[in-house]
């Protein structure tokens, strides 16, 4: 099993399944509700958020987005500013302190809604995975080309 690593890149259509895979790897059980439910430390959480934003920018730009925008995207999400969020980078923090450090999420995070990966964002019930899946969501969402007002749940 390899980790992502800022040397070697996962190609984005690869990325969905290799979370999958490190999800699958965690301690995960089924609640009565039938909803999923982390039981012990997934591999994800320790993944460095520096090797994913290449990823996620990757996507982005392929469907003529820009890293701006992705950037954007996981301010708004995260309360970093931009400066911070370079910052968090050039740190190769891991996604667990990178949520754990974020500023405020958005208090509007809540409004992400649907399926990312084969997983139903609603459901999920641990606060690290769930704020994790938001910013797939986002990104995804950018790369579908929804326009920023509503990726950003903005009123209108």
């Amino acid at each position: 099993m390899h980790s992502l690593t800022p040397s070697r890149a996962v190609p984005q259509e690869r990325w969905c399944s290799r979370l999958r895979e490190l999800a699958a790897s965690a301690f995960i059980v089924v609640n009565e509700e039938g909803s999923a439910v982390s039981v012990g430390n997934h591999r994800v959480f320790r993944m460095s958020f520096a090797s994913i934003h290449p990823l996620y920018v990757q996507k982005a730009v392929k469907k003529g987005r820009t890293q701006k925008e992705v950037d954007e995207v996981i301010c708004w999400l995260t309360g970093y500013t931009p400066r911070a969020l370079v910052a968090q980078i050039k740190r190769k923090t891991d996604l667990e302190t990178f949520f754990g450090e974020a500023p405020a999420m958005n208090p509007n995070a809540g409004k992400i809604t649907g399926v990312i990966c084969g997983v139903r964002i609603e459901e999920i019930e641990d606060p690290l995975m769930r704020k994790i899946r938001y910013m797939d969501k986002l990104v995804d969402e950018l790369a579908k080309g929804r326009k920023m007002e509503k990726i950003l749940r903005s009123a209108s």
